[in-house]
């Protein structure tokens, strides 16, 4: 549009020429991305085109439910007869128990617990539309963190750090894996109400390029301009915004062209036409009036069944990974009422979580889609002493624990109905078939069809991996 204001110097010629032959003939070397790198060489490839994995994984994109708070493993998940053996006194003295702060007597959990399905796996009594579909969920009852705190508990297992700053697991996966849908983000992060603990890092790209970063939505809105920013322009139509935004790429192109790819300006590109194709598709996806009443009403009311909803939504229509938390802060961190408040969370959780495994089983999106669920770590047997209250020793929360807890998968290629590890007899700690959260991480990147060791992204001299230095794929837990 521009070639008679701008004349092309004897330098950008050979640059220009030399990047094109060179894309030219990388393509020929790797036939699976020609398509893909042809149209770089033509001048521009989004970083969100679908990508090939390293082998066949066998999902294709992921649903993370985060209880952020942690939830107790004892009173959800894992069964623990001897706390009620217990109850109210001293735990052994030959145990061992090493808490955060210390804590009271035994706490025998205030719920039943029932085995479902035909794996007979035992599943609380606050669940029972999640224990309805037990055969297909894989059960690892010996999660590991590293701190009993929340902040860098919840950072490890999103971004595999507790304390720097690093790309999400959300982002490993759309750098990895691009995106099925241009109209959509590749990551949407919902959180009712405002950020978890750790707030949008949670979600960041870090070091990888900025299109990578989820996209956050605040779900306890229910009209789609409040869910989604100026996701409509009322001023002028479709027509006049393509053309605005045909002359803002032309000249941010030229603008990135001459700083070397410069990744800050590329990701602004991104952001400025994804804000414009979503347009076309968010309003659509976000608008669960437009389900029929039959799966409203399988999925109930409230905000986590419309998030929940949305979610399945999302990844229906292309979207890779969506992270779906259950409430601003840490909701499950029952210090104190542990019995009242994991009850009521459940409640709002519990129909919309059985509804979405089986409407994607129905669907014959489940054995491609994985589905994650649980927190950044789990609470202690014995029970919290409320401060104030020293000789509380029937007190009615727990402590934080990451020694042992409970995250469960269900689709996307795990073994159902299967149970992984175990805690010790009061459930404190994991000593059958540990799997630390790195480990988690790999074992995911692996049935996305990713070695963890050679997703890297390379910065500040040298190649970063979601798993660090750590992380051994679980092949306990594929099918």
């Amino acid at each position: 549009m521009f070639d008679n204001l701008l004349p092309v110097t004897r330098r950008d010629l050979l640059q220009r020429s030399g990047t094109g032959l060179g894309a030219l003939a990388l393509a020929s070397l790797w036939n699976a991305d020609a398509p893909r790198i042809a149209r770089a060489a033509n001048g521009f490839q989004s970083p969100l085109a679908a990508k090939r994995p390293q082998f066949a994984g066998t999902a294709k994109r992921v649903i993370h439910l985060f209880m952020g708070g942690g939830p107790s493993h004892l009173d959800t998940f894992d069964h623990k007869p001897a706390l009620t053996e217990y109850a109210g006194k001293e735990i052994p003295a030959d145990f061992h128990l090493q808490t955060e702060r210390k804590t009271g007597a035994v706490m025998p959990s205030p719920f039943k617990f029932q085995r479902y399905g035909q794996s007979g796996i035992e599943v609380s009594e606050i669940f029972p539309h999640v224990a309805e579909c037990v055969d297909d969920l894989a059960v690892i009852r010996s999660m590991r963190a590293d701190v009993p705190n929340h902040q860098p508990s919840v950072l490890l297992m999103n971004c595999g750090d507790a304390r720097l700053i690093r790309p999400s697991l959300g982002s490993w996966v759309v750098y990895g894996l691009g995106t099925e849908n241009q109209n959509l983000p590749g990551f949407v992060a919902m959180s009712p109400g405002g950020f978890p603990d750790a707030g949008p890092q949670n979600w960041r790209a870090a070091f990888l390029p900025g299109a990578y970063q989820g996209t956050y939505v605040d779900t306890r809105h229910t009209q789609i301009e409040k869910l989604i920013e100026n996701v409509r322009n009322a001023r002028i139509s479709a027509a006049e915004q393509g053309r605005q935004l045909d002359l803002l790429r032309e000249l941010n192109e030229r603008h990135r062209q001459a700083r070397d790819g410069d990744s800050q300006l590329e990701s602004r590109i991104q952001s400025f036409e994804l804000g414009y194709r979503m347009q076309l598709e968010a309003t659509d996806a976000f608008d669960i009036s437009r389900e029929p009443e039959s799966v409203r009403r399988m999925y109930g009311e409230g905000t986590q069944a419309r998030q929940i909803l949305i979610a399945r939504r999302l990844v229906e229509r292309g979207v890779r990974f969506v992270q779906v938390w259950h409430s601003a802060g840490a909701v499950w961190d029952h210090h104190e009422n542990l019995e009242a408040g994991h009850r009521k969370l459940a409640k709002e959780c519990d129909q919309a979580i059985g509804a979405l495994l089986k409407d994607l089983k129905q669907r014959g999106m489940l054995d491609d889609t994985l589905v994650i669920w649980g927190g950044e770590f789990g609470r202690t047997p014995t029970v919290e002493l409320v401060m104030g209250l020293p000789n509380n020793r029937f007190g009615k929360g727990r402590d934080h624990n990451h020694h042992g807890f409970t995250v469960w998968m269900a689709g996307g290629g795990v073994k159902g109905g299967y149970v992984h590890g175990a805690t010790d007899d009061f459930g404190f700690k994991a000593v059958e078939k540990p799997v630390h959260v790195h480990d988690l991480h790999a074992t995911i990147l692996h049935l996305l069809g990713f070695d963890h060791t050679e997703l890297t992204f390379r910065h500040a001299g040298r190649d970063f991996r979601l798993t660090d230095i750590h992380g051994q794929v679980v092949d306990d837990l594929i099918a």
